[in-house]
């Protein structure tokens, strides 16, 4: 089995799978539909294409290997009349996660993970993490592993920025998992696709499980006090 590694990570990302109107909220982990909408636009499937449908049944699983903060973008727009004349403003809200860093396994039919990783290289459509404004980096893709999803997050060493590490040198790693790849208490997620159509976009309740990843770190100064003596 072939599991596909992406290292999500930047400035600002955003995964919301309940924003409605001028609130614009995130999740604070990426969700499955986030990243299936990510796999459409690199293999060149319009927003209407039916075989979205199938990228569901792919295998999903994401580590949070270093914890967020929660910003909000306040923004007004200004309505005016035909006439010029001024209407109303609009207030919106939108939520970023600032210098997160999570970890996704995709898994589930070797064929079509090695389909999947040629596509995200050379995506066919600009995909972002989130929203247009939050790029991935250039070195998101973090390889293809011989393991299940979950395995396959369970061995993967710490991918937490340094400065993370330095103050966080016990970190327990929260793995969110399709439910039938752990066992576990399930949490229900509105994000699985059924239709991501501008004119009525649709998700079904999806299932996942939580289990968790301990790391540990060693910090060690560089510096010797006593190297001039």
């Amino acid at each position: 089995m072939q599991t596909l590694l992406l290292k999500l990570s930047g400035p600002m990302q955003s995964w919301g799978t309940d924003s409605k109107f001028e609130s614009r909220y995130t999740d604070y982990y990426p969700s499955k539909s986030a990243i299936v909408g990510m796999i459409a636009a690199s293999l060149g499937y319009r927003r209407d294409d039916e075989r979205i449908i199938d990228l569901n049944e792919i295998d999903f699983a994401v580590r949070v290997d270093q914890n967020p903060n929660v910003i909000r973008d306040y923004q007004i727009a200004t309505k005016y009349k035909k006439n010029g004349q001024f209407e109303r403003n609009y207030v919106t809200n939108r939520y970023y996660l600032e210098d997160g860093i999570f970890i996704i396994a995709l898994s589930g039919g070797d064929q079509r993970i090695k389909e999947i990783h040629q596509a995200l290289k050379n995506p066919y459509f600009q995909i972002y993490m989130g929203r247009r404004s939050c790029p991935p980096p250039a070195d998101f893709i973090l390889g293809l592993a011989g393991k299940d999803a979950v395995e396959a997050l369970l061995d993967l060493e710490w991918q937490a920025s340094e400065y993370f590490k330095k103050n966080n040198l016990n970190y327990k790693a929260r793995i969110y998992a399709d439910s039938h790849l752990v066992s576990g208490k399930e949490i229900i997620r509105n994000d699985r696709v059924v239709s991501f159509s501008q004119k009525s976009r649709k998700y079904k309740e999806r299932f996942e499980s939580q289990i968790s990843k301990s790391f540990s770190y060693t910090y060690q100064t560089k510096h010797d006090v006593f190297e001039g003596i």
